[in-house]
């Protein structure tokens, strides 16, 4: 898609709005995190309204389990709903053969469980998104607290083996590192 007067965000909404299309009544949807996923859900809570859906909403994260509960879905676990129909989030990078970095957002961790939990995957991004080479963003790596630094030398020699260099640093936050929603760290590894 390319429309030179649309911008970002409202190519981002088209799209999260098209997902709708696969989402019918029973259904148990995961639901992604960051700007494109929280268009999803905000038009998910208006379809739902709109033509009394039942759904079983899983947010990835705490700020799009505000948001469903905000628009009026029902929001659920994977505890209570182990087997979702579909889940539909966005991207940071969409490669060849629809390979993908997520994470950026910092739930990424949740969103591999939740996508892993689900019959069917829906990406949902704007043009920005499709690269010819993944890399451009850095690729995220969850960890946890304990043992930080051996695990980020682990995950140094591992992209040495594989090929990959570049810097590998713990995602800083205003008044500190970054925590994840579960509490772990997020390692920006820039491979190019």
């Amino acid at each position: 898609m390319s429309d030179t007067n649309l911008s970002a965000d409202d190519q981002k909404r088209i799209a999260a709005e098209a997902a709708l299309a696969y989402i019918k009544d029973g259904m148990k949807v995961g639901m992604g995190t960051g700007s494109t996923a929280a268009h999803f859900v905000t038009a998910l809570g208006r379809k739902a309204q709109d033509e009394g859906l039942t759904l079983a909403c899983v947010p990835t994260s705490e700020a799009t389990d505000k948001l469903a509960r905000e628009v009026g879905l029902t929001v659920t676990t994977l505890d209570d709903q182990p087997h979702l129909d579909v889940t539909v989030d966005g991207a940071d990078e969409i490669g060849p053969r629809l390979t993908l970095i997520k994470g950026g957002g910092g739930a990424l961790l949740r969103e591999k469980i939740v996508a892993s939990a689900s019959a069917r995957m829906i990406v949902i991004a704007d043009e920005t998104k499709p690269v010819d080479t993944l890399g451009q963003f850095p690729l995220p790596v969850e960890v946890a607290p304990f043992g930080m630094t051996a695990t980020r030398l682990a995950v140094e020699r591992l992209a040495s083996r594989l090929g990959l260099t570049g810097d590998i640093v713990q995602r800083p936050d205003k008044d500190g590192p970054y925590l994840t929603d579960g509490g772990h760290f997020i390692l920006d590894a820039s491979f190019g």
